[in-house]
């Protein structure tokens, strides 16, 4: 497939790695040419990462750059796609502005899909003359997660989603579909944890590195929700909350804790420090000290024990 990616962020980027080293021909749009060449330096730094890491041998990495091409031209970047993923960091009435002027570029079996965890797709896809062909496409953490979420708007039709899934599954990556809701499904649950943990933070009922590792220990996650939040972004993850609690209520309002570490600027790993202090991209100590609860020097004792004794 020809598959065009709009945005050289850094979503933009994985995605166009993860296409590119699944055979598929790429081509990397964004308006501003330092940022799209920047993407490419990136994406083929990304495929050397994955060579090193032994998930890439070194011929399939150089056909892999071969299939890549960069461009500042819509035409050009999606006038022969098969597929293309809006990937850029536009709000909604932007997205949708994109979608409808994609759509007078391409062939009519073209699929147009959005990348974004905090769009509506079926929002996004109301700019579209035929909507059936819009789906969401949310690549979690792309290249490193091997999860894609194939979100289906009210308007998405069945062959779309049955050809998004199957793009996905030939990407060598696992297909969740889901239906069009605020957070979709990985957003939610990762930011469920995520104030959870926060909130045993304000309760001081553990310290930072404790609750983490209760997760990665307990119940074998990769990472524990407060140091994810750290590479997140607290910034990001606050945002991310506010909107989820507008549209789904009390259970994801943004927790105390939060709100002071964004608001003293404290963002996680950009900033080297949010829960953590990072140093060279990883967390190395909490960045408050542990709760230290009161703690009797001795033993209580009953008082009918004590009589009994005597």
């Amino acid at each position: 497939m020809d598959v065009a990616v709009l945005g050289a962020g850094a979503t933009g980027r994985g995605i166009a790695q993860c296409c590119a080293a699944a055979g598929h021909g790429v081509t990397l749009h964004d308006d501003d040419a330092n940022v799209v060449m920047d993407g490419i330096d990136a994406v083929e730094a990304g495929l050397d990462d994955a060579v090193a890491a032994g998930t890439l041998d070194a011929d399939a990495r150089d056909d892999a750059v071969e299939r890549i091409e960069a461009t500042t031209g819509l035409d050009g970047a999606v006038a022969d796609a098969d597929l293309v993923v809006e990937a850029t960091e536009a709000d909604r009435a932007a997205r949708r502005d994109l979608f409808a002027d994609v759509e007078e570029r391409v062939g009519e079996e073209t699929l147009i899909a959005t990348s974004g965890a905090a769009v509506s797709v079926t929002a996004v896809a109301a700019g579209l003359r035929n909507p059936g062909r819009a789906v969401g496409l949310h690549f979690v953490d792309p290249p490193e997660a091997p999860l894609v979420e194939v979100v289906v708007a009210e308007q998405t039709a069945e062959p779309t989603r049955e050809a998004a899934v199957s793009f996905v599954d030939g990407l060598g990556r696992e297909a969740v579909v889901v239906r069009d809701t605020p957070g979709f499904a990985a957003t939610r649950l990762g930011l469920a944890l995520a104030v959870e943990a926060m909130q045993m933070i304000d309760e001081r009922a553990a310290g930072v590195e404790a609750v983490d590792r209760a997760m990665t220990v307990g119940h074998d996650h990769p990472v524990g929700p407060l140091a994810a939040a750290d590479e997140r972004g607290l910034d990001v993850t606050l945002d991310a909350l506010e909107h989820l609690a507008e549209s789904l209520g009390d259970r994801f309002t943004p927790p105390p804790v939060l709100r002071e570490k964004v608001a003293a600027g404290n963002l996680g790993r950009k900033t080297g420090e949010g829960f953590y202090v990072w140093e060279g991209g990883e967390p190395v100590e909490p960045a408050d000290p542990d709760p230290r609860p009161d703690l009797r020097t001795e033993s209580p004792v009953d008082p009918d024990d004590d009589a009994d004794g005597g």
